[in-house]
C-alpha cells in the first residue's frame, strides 16, 4: 500500500509487519510428570507471546482466511482476553481461530498504522472499525 500526502512529496510504503510469534490451536502431547497446560479455546501455547510488549496480532481459521486484526500495548493479555471476555467481536467467533501471529511493534502509531493497514488490504472478516474498503 501506498500511500501519498496532497500537500507535502512524502510517499510512504506499509507492509504487513514481521512475524515475531506464530501458534496454533493444538493439544498437548504429554510427557511423564509433566503438568498440564489449561486449554484456552483449544490453545495451550499463549506463554509464548512476550508479556510486557506492544504489538499487532492477528487470527486466522484454518484456512488461512484473516479473521481478526488488533494492536496492544501489552500483547499476551489483550490476545487472551480476546478467548476469555464477553465484549470481545469475536466471542461469537472464537472456535473458528486456527492460528494466531504476533508482530512485536512498540512504538503506538506504528501499531495503529499497522492494524488499519492490515484490517483495509487483507479484509479482516470481524474487524467492524477503521474499515474503509466496504
Amino acid at each position: 500500500m501506498l500511500i501519498l500526502y496532497k500537500d507535502v512529496n512524502i510517499l510512504i510504503k506499509i507492509e504487513m509487519p514481521a512475524i515475531d510469534v506464530s501458534i496454533t490451536e493444538r493439544k498437548q502431547s504429554f510427557s511423564q510428570g509433566e503438568p498440564e497446560i489449561k486449554s484456552i479455546h483449544g490453545f495451550i501455547d499463549f506463554h509464548q507471546i512476550p508479556r510486557d510488549k506492544g504489538g499487532i496480532f492477528t487470527f486466522y481459521n484454518v484456512n488461512d482466511e484473516l479473521l481478526f486484526v488488533g494492536k496492544a500495548r501489552k500483547i499476551r493479555q489483550r490476545v487472551k482476553k480476546h478467548f476469555e471476555d464477553n465484549v470481545s467481536p469475536m466471542k461469537n467467533h472464537r472456535d473458528e481461530v486456527y492460528r494466531i501471529d504476533v508482530s512485536i511493534v512498540e512504538d503506538p502509531t506504528e501499531r495503529e498504522i499497522y492494524e488499519t493497514y492490515i484490517i483495509n488490504e487483507y479484509h479482516a472478516k470481524y474487524n467492524v472499525e477503521k474499515v474503509f474498503y466496504k
